[in-house]
């Protein structure tokens, strides 16, 4: 099968069956993705120390601002490009891919002069202390000046698979994990650089992978492949895409703010070892909700593309396997944090109060897990079908109109508990909004002949 037969097949294989064959290697990948996180966080809290956890989780704010730099594009292009290929506008799908790449490196590039000339005070706003601010310098600059990489690696792994490649790009994801973990140890113990090492590792992994990425799309075979003339910028495909993209974006972004309230909020009330209790919870919640987004990821192309095609009925059938599977899989891990919070928790220290104050917030975090799934699809599903202003709507609700709000007022009544509760609150009432937005999309669908 050729790769536009691949492509086209969205639109005429069996709906199961294609959810299941794009699911399979994007959850694999995302799994290792979350897994690629998990292993920093593993090797530093064995390796360098209960505080280097904490110093850790300072740096996530600021992760969160590069990746909604990099999900604008490479999530708005991966969108405009499943959606040209269902209107089998073939040259318009080639300059998405090229302006992914112009795109990627011209944001990039600002993010990381910004990010190294303000790096200090931009730590300490998050949430670093004296104790912590210097792991989160060490391990954040090395980060910062891989930005580039990390950009296109992620865009460009996006857009192979939305042109009807997933395997391609779980073989890739996977490869970043199993080398990152190869090379964790090797930089942290063997050469002993401690939590700088882990940051080499993890660019180092990236940019091998991103090589292998750019081979595999200078393929002419491919059904979009790099070639002269759709690199330069088009008016009309930045626009479409940052609209798209603006959604993921601005939940990046809101979940930056977010975290940095958490933070603050944690070394407030707690100390230092709350903000590294949140860090292992947010890594181990992660796992879960990767399980998702492979899902998420699975349903973009196949709903993109019948979208873009007027297939409404298998817009809808793939919205409805997905909503079932990841319900699935935040029930299993809201059973299994839930019961074995201790047990997971030790992966990553063996500090006897550090895994005290993480179990006790895991299990608080993951109160309302069952709901998340669906609430994660309905978000994706607006994004994947060009509905940018709900998804944007639906994004927001969550971080910006209830958790924020809840991150100032609960913490004044409850203490470093309430920090913890504002979470599954959030979850909740954001959940609700979904079904009713989504509700009201399926109306629409059926007034268009369904």
């Amino acid at each position: 099968m050729t790769d536009t037969q691949g492509a086209t097949a969205l639109g005429t294989a069996p709906v199961g069956k294609l959810l299941w064959q794009y699911a399979v290697p994007a959850i694999i990948a995302m799994t290792a993705s979350s897994l690629y996180n998990m292993v920093d966080s593993v090797f530093i809290g064995q390796g360098v120390g209960p505080l280097a956890i904490s110093g850790l989780a300072i740096t996530f704010p600021l992760m969160n601002i590069s990746t909604a730099f990099g999900t604008l594009v490479g999530l708005g292009c991966a969108t405009l490009v499943s959606v040209r290929l269902g209107q089998k506008d073939y040259d318009s799908a080639f300059k998405v891919l090229g302006n992914c790449v112009t795109m990627n490196v011209l944001l990039g590039t600002i993010l990381t002069i910004v990010a190294l000339i303000y790096l200090d005070p931009i730590l300490r706003f998050f949430g670093g202390s004296d104790a912590t601010i210097g792991y989160a310098h060490e391990y954040m600059e090395v980060i910062i000046l891989g930005n580039i990489i990390t950009h296109l690696y992620m865009g460009l792994n996006a857009m192979i698979r939305s042109a009807g490649h997933p395997k391609q790009a779980m073989y890739a994801t996977i490869a970043t994990v199993v080398i990152n973990t190869i090379l964790d140890p090797v930089f942290i113990y063997g050469l002993d650089m401690g939590i700088r090492g882990a940051a080499i590792a993890t660019v180092l992994s990236q940019t091998i992978s991103l090589v292998w990425e750019l081979i595999f799309l200078s393929r002419s075979s491919g059904t979009v492949h790099f070639k002269r003339g759709i690199f330069r910028p088009q008016r009309r495909i930045v626009v479409d895409t940052f609209s798209i993209g603006l959604a993921p974006f601005l939940m990046n972004m809101a979940a930056c703010m977010v975290v940095t309230l958490i933070n603050q909020g944690l070394v407030h009330h707690g100390g230092d070892l709350a903000v590294g209790a949140y860090g292992i919870v947010n890594r181990l919640v992660f796992v879960i909700v990767m399980v998702v987004v492979g899902f998420n990821q699975a349903m973009q192309p196949i709903a993109g593309f019948n979208y873009g095609a007027k297939q409404y009925s298998r817009v809808l059938e793939v919205l409805k396997r997905t909503i079932v599977a990841a319900t699935i899989v935040t029930t299993t891990g809201f059973a299994v944090f839930t019961l074995f919070p201790t047990h997971v928790v030790r992966i990553f220290t063996a500090d006897s109060e550090l895994i005290g104050l993480a179990a006790h917030g895991l299990r608080i975090t993951v109160l309302i897990f069952p709901l998340v799934g669906f609430q994660m699809v309905t978000g994706n599903f607006f994004q994947s079908i060009g509905k940018a202003k709900k998804a944007i709507v639906l994004s927001l609700s969550r971080q910006v109109l209830v958790l924020i709000p809840c991150l100032f007022i609960l913490p004044r009544f409850f203490g470093v508990a309430g920090v913890w509760y504002s979470m599954p609150v959030s979850d909740a009432l954001s959940s609700i909004w979904a079904a009713i937005l989504l509700g009201m999309q399926i109306k629409q669908f059926k007034k268009e002949g369904i």
